[in-house]
């Protein structure tokens, strides 16, 4: 799932009529109120168990799963959500909105994939459609970034969030282009093995998804933020040290109750795979610069990386207060 720089696509009063509709109720809520804008799903286990764990801890979480990231960056910069799921560069840069990202989740997992019935490398891409997760997100911004390279142009690009409908679509030959993370990687191999092929993408460090908040929100809560952190990196350690702990996990809180077999035989697969992307530090400022660099080349940031501060886009206060006291890895 996971996270890349998202793009507001409605203005404030629209983003405040849609969010009315779509959050009844949380105007007037006083607990930590968090955005997901995606399905509660294998890949979010981790972070669902953490919340669980700051929960524990005394930080009254309550998290909301939303049709799209776009809908959760709004509740955030609208006040209606307290903290969201994503990597709102765009948004920070172009909309100047009050908010600040203050952790890296995790780092760019994604395997570019084609129908070899109609593709076979990313030439024949040239005038072709794709489809990705959402606009401005990190599978854009991959697909965006490797046209630039190949020297090809996509007639358009189609916007299918979550990577478990577009490894369905691929499978149905709804989608012969898009992009999916390492969990549709092994669906696709295992039921149709030599249909896709999975293109080149060379080396990519940026952020996938971070947690981000408003500024006034992180000044005014420090100390649950450095909860929430401290939950998150404990966690990420945990799972990235034994891929088994995130079923552990789900079993203690009980996580994903309506999961599959599928899905359930699906965890430790899964995090073995990902324990690489997890950024056991949350990111921080080497995170931030890496994300200049991508961000920029792909487009969702203007300007020369080396000119961008992290100050603009990262408040790091809860972040290095709690690898002050955990340590680093």
């Amino acid at each position: 799932m996971n996270m890349f720089a998202r793009r507001m696509r409605a203005s404030a009063a629209a983003a405040v009529f849609c969010l009315s509709a779509a959050i009844p109720g949380w105007a007037l809520a006083d607990p930590m109120r968090v955005a997901f804008g995606d399905i509660a799903t294998v890949e979010s286990l981790h972070l669902l168990a953490a919340l669980e764990r700051a929960k524990e801890k005394g930080v009254d979480v309550q998290v909301t799963f939303l049709k799209s990231e776009d809908i959760a960056a709004q509740a955030v910069v609208s006040g209606q959500a307290d903290i969201g799921v994503g990597g709102p560069y765009a948004l920070l840069q172009k909309v100047k909105a009050p908010i600040r990202i203050f952790m890296q989740l995790s780092k760019l997992q994604f395997y570019p994939v084609v129908n070899s019935e109609a593709y076979k490398e990313w030439k024949d891409l040239d005038g072709q459609e794709i489809a990705v997760h959402s606009r401005g997100s990190g599978t854009e911004a991959i697909m965006k970034l490797m046209a630039d390279k190949n020297g090809i142009k996509y007639s358009n690009i189609s916007y299918v969030p979550g990577a478990e409908v577009r490894t369905g679509a691929l499978l149905q030959g709804n989608v012969k282009a898009t992009i999916v993370d390492s969990s549709g990687k092994r669906v696709l191999e295992k039921e149709a093995p030599g249909k896709f092929i999975f293109l080149p993408l060379g080396e990519v460090s940026a952020t996938d998804e971070a947690l981000f908040a408003n500024t006034e929100y992180l000044q005014k809560n420090q100390k649950d933020i450095e909860i929430l952190v401290e939950s998150i990196l404990t966690t990420w350690r945990e799972v990235a040290a034994d891929p088994k702990a995130a079923i552990a996990l789900r079993d203690k809180y009980k996580l994903l109750p309506d999961a599959t077999p599928e899905m359930v035989a699906d965890i430790e697969p899964y995090f073995t795979e990902a324990a690489a992307t997890l950024p056991l530090n949350g990111g921080g400022e080497d995170a931030a610069r890496d994300d200049f660099e991508f961000y920029t080349i792909s487009g969702a940031l203007e300007g020369k990386p080396a000119e961008l501060k992290v100050e603009d886009f990262w408040d790091l206060t809860a972040l290095n207060a709690v690898l002050a006291k955990t340590g680093t890895k």
